[in-house]
């Protein structure tokens, strides 16, 4: 039905690469086309408002079997005019994961979820389940807080420990 051509559509404009794509690119093009052009928007709410943001990427055959990335382009649209943030493909791509908040393993694993992906997700263990829920849901800066009061906790729970055991002897 298709569902999986638009996903595809999506995460190539927003990554510039589909993951189930041979080298990520690979096969997307029509074999009669020279090129591909994709374009996705997207409205961020945030305390000042809706904002509506817009990547575009195009895509040329560089040879019988290679296609490569020719433009991309992180627009922030605006009633006032559209403004480019990011024209370079690896800036656009930086742009894409800063304001969604996910990389592309994330966005595959929690928003595409293709077959395999969802029990991928919940055989990840321990460390790879814990950054990943925490990309997710913009928790690093807690866990990291709180990695950093217990790891302090425990330093002064250990001098504590040899200050008691020095009393004793």
């Amino acid at each position: 039905s298709g569902k999986s051509t638009v996903l595809d559509a999506i995460t190539l404009a927003l990554y510039g690469k589909v993951e189930r794509a041979q080298n990520g690119t690979q096969g997307i093009l029509n074999h009669s086309e020279d090129a591909v052009f994709v374009s996705f928007s997207f409205e961020l709410l945030s305390d000042e408002g809706p904002q509506v943001y817009r990547v575009e990427r195009r895509f040329k055959r560089t040879g019988d079997h290679t296609v490569s990335n020719s433009m991309s382009r992180f627009i922030e649209c605006d009633t006032d005019g559209d403004r480019v943030l990011a024209d370079k493909l690896g800036d656009v791509t930086k742009c894409v994961e800063e304001y969604i908040g996910l990389k592309m393993d994330d966005f595959t694993r929690a928003v595409v979820l293709p077959q395999g992906k969802f029990a991928e997700f919940l055989s990840l263990k321990g460390s790879d389940r814990r950054q990943m829920l925490q990309r997710l849901f913009h928790l690093e800066r807690y866990g990291d807080k709180l990695m950093q009061k217990l790891s302090q906790r425990v330093k002064e729970t250990d001098h504590q420990l040899d200050r008691f055991a020095s009393e004793q002897t």
